[in-house]
């Protein structure tokens, strides 16, 4: 039985697309992709946080899983209208024009649900676009699928040449050869991911990546964080670009107080940090705008706001 809200209202099922395109500089794509996911019914675009030096964008929609679905499938129609990364440069790794597409559970959808929407989409992007796509996280189809860094190994150079000489990484949709201007895409189901940057005073990027070894889970640091040390020119500053995978075994602040620990260790701190997209508000707790040191208000980033601001008199 669905939940109602005080009002009496059925709360409908509610599920997060978090469409991740590589292109962060150009504002007139980026506002027309947000149009043309906007233009969706079922589906609301609730935030986007594009990066000059990733060259990269981060959508977060929000909706039914049928609505999520048809929005993302336009959304990628027209950036490989509007996208050719075979131009693309920017410290962030990807494989795509429109790099990954996961679809999480919010309330009243199962994890089962999302796997089924992703493929559905991924279905929908290799017969209608030509578009290779591969099922990863919950959705995927293979152990070696499963997670991103193997699928981005290398490039997508690399890639390609799997593609072609071992049968083994045809993708699970579409052509076995990258697209001439989009490359490939990944779509999958997954939890909730936080996208977490940190900043350090030394404009070093050797510190950044020390720092990021010692913290990530699979150098030994921290439970469910990937971490990279990049070289952010627009600030001339160096970051440590984080995915907490699971908010619940380290929190933001955990994270957050490891890194400025291991960074003043090596002579520099952590001068401010930023969320890129949203997090659930479980994940911030009350304090955590001052304890961060975020450069936006931590309101901005929480994804049940963003929610009652999309649909005025929703219970979430």
């Amino acid at each position: 039985m669905r939940k109602h809200n005080d009002r009496g209202r059925q709360t409908p099922p509610l599920a997060e697309c978090v469409i991740n395109v590589s292109e962060g500089r150009d504002q007139t794509s980026l506002h027309d992709l947000a149009r043309t996911a906007r233009s969706i019914p079922g589906a609301a675009v609730l935030h986007w946080d594009a990066d000059i030096d990733h060259h990269r964008t981060v959508f977060t929609l929000a909706g039914s899983l049928p609505g999520l679905e048809q929005a993302a499938a336009a959304l990628c129609r027209r950036a490989v209208d509007l996208l050719d990364l075979s131009r693309h440069q920017g410290v962030h790794p990807r494989i795509g024009a429109v790099d990954v597409i996961p679809f999480v559970p919010i309330r009243g959808v199962s994890m089962s649900d999302c796997v089924r929407s992703a493929c559905r989409l991924g279905r929908a992007l290799a017969e209608k676009i030509r578009l290779p796509v591969y099922l990863y996280e919950q959705a995927a189809t293979s152990r070696t699928r499963r997670s991103l860094a193997n699928l981005r190994q290398g490039g997508l150079e690399s890639l390609r040449r799997r593609m072609a000489k071992d049968p083994d990484w045809a993708p699970d949709f579409g052509p076995p050869r990258p697209h001439p201007t989009a490359g490939v895409s990944c779509v999958g189901a997954r939890d909730y991911l936080i996208a977490y940057n940190m900043y350090l005073e030394d404009p070093d990027p050797a510190a950044a990546r020390k720092v990021a070894a010692r913290i990530r889970e699979r150098d030994g640091g921290l439970p469910g964080v990937k971490a990279l040390g990049l070289w952010m020119a627009s600030r001339n500053q160096a970051q440590v670009s984080t995915n907490l995978t699971d908010y619940r075994r380290t929190s933001l602040v955990r994270l957050f107080e490891v890194t400025d620990r291991h960074a003043r260790e090596l002579g520099t701190r952590v001068s401010s940090s930023e969320i890129v997209g949203l997090a659930p508000q479980e994940a911030l707790g009350k304090d955590a705008g001052a304890r961060l040191r975020l450069e936006n208000p931590a309101s901005e980033s929480i994804l049940e706001t963003r929610i009652r601001q999309a649909w005025p008199g929703i219970h979430i």
